[in-house]
């Protein structure tokens, strides 16, 4: 209740100030944050929005993946400096988890940095809006999506339950995942499966345990969370994550604290 508290006087104040808090005005990063000392093999968590900003559940969800970095052992940095993409900071980083990172938020040499990180093995968690249109480099949405965000119900079917059927239960970001796994959350829709891509789809919704929209509608093959095997680095996504209480569900956490443990793997 504190942190809804908090959300939606920092909301009001924002409004009141004429501006828009899901849109904050893009911003490109030009000096890299100084790291503190003794960084090796970590877990970067970057939420910068140049895009649309998911600042209900930034907070908590950063708060849950650090956590969940310090329970496997690695020491973790939050930023939204998106100046971090370099190589030699990036050197001190096992995986980069993109928390609803949105927008095309990275200058040139900073997505070359990027894309060098993931050449040589490093890992890549991207999270909800990571995924979103907002998007255009042509090296991201080949190897972090491989498919086209087109849009999520509004209205009164915005966030609704749904059934999430496994489709890969061996593979290691799905162990322990129960099921029947019933999630809310802003059900995302895009514009064909990423498997035709060369993904590896490991979760689907059900689209018959919720009300998806006509225009939304992919059929049997709805996925919500895919990796990539092409990439030399382990990459995986989640379309999940839109409300702060999704990361406390149990599955929810335990897909993260898997998927985490996998990305650094090499």
């Amino acid at each position: 209740m504190m942190l809804k508290a908090l959300l939606l006087v920092g909301t009001l104040a924002l409004m009141q100030a004429g501006g828009n808090p899901h849109l904050p005005p893009p911003t490109y990063d030009r000096v890299a944050p100084v790291l503190p000392a003794g960084l090796s093999g970590a877990v970067l968590i970057v939420s910068k929005t140049n895009g649309w900003r998911h600042f209900e559940h930034i907070p908590h969800s950063n708060d849950v993946l650090r956590g969940i970095a310090t329970d496997l052992g690695r020491k973790s940095y939050v930023t939204e400096n998106a100046a971090v993409f370099n190589d030699k900071a990036l050197r001190h980083f096992s995986v980069v988890v993109l928390n609803s990172a949105s927008g095309d938020f990275l200058t040139p040499d900073q997505k070359a940095a990027f894309a060098r990180f993931v050449a040589r093995g490093g890992g890549v968690v991207a999270l909800h809006a990571a995924g979103d249109d907002s998007h255009k480099d042509a090296w991201y949405a080949d190897t972090i999506i491989g498919t086209t965000f087109i849009g999520h119900p509004n209205g009164e079917d915005h966030i609704q339950s749904a059934k999430v059927v496994i489709e890969q239960p061996t593979h290691p970001v799905m162990a322990g995942v129960t099921q029947p796994w019933m999630a809310r959350d802003e059900w995302y829709s895009f514009s064909g499966n990423p498997a035709a891509k060369g993904m590896t789809v490991l979760a689907r919704v059900d689209e018959g345990s919720y009300r998806t929209g006509e225009k939304l509608a992919m059929g049997a093959e709805h996925p919500v969370m895919w990796v990539n095997p092409r990439a030399r680095g382990h990459v995986f996504y989640s379309a999940m994550g839109h409300d702060p209480e999704a990361y406390d569900d149990p599955n929810m956490r335990r897909v993260l604290t898997n998927a985490v443990r996998w990305a650094a793997g090499k």
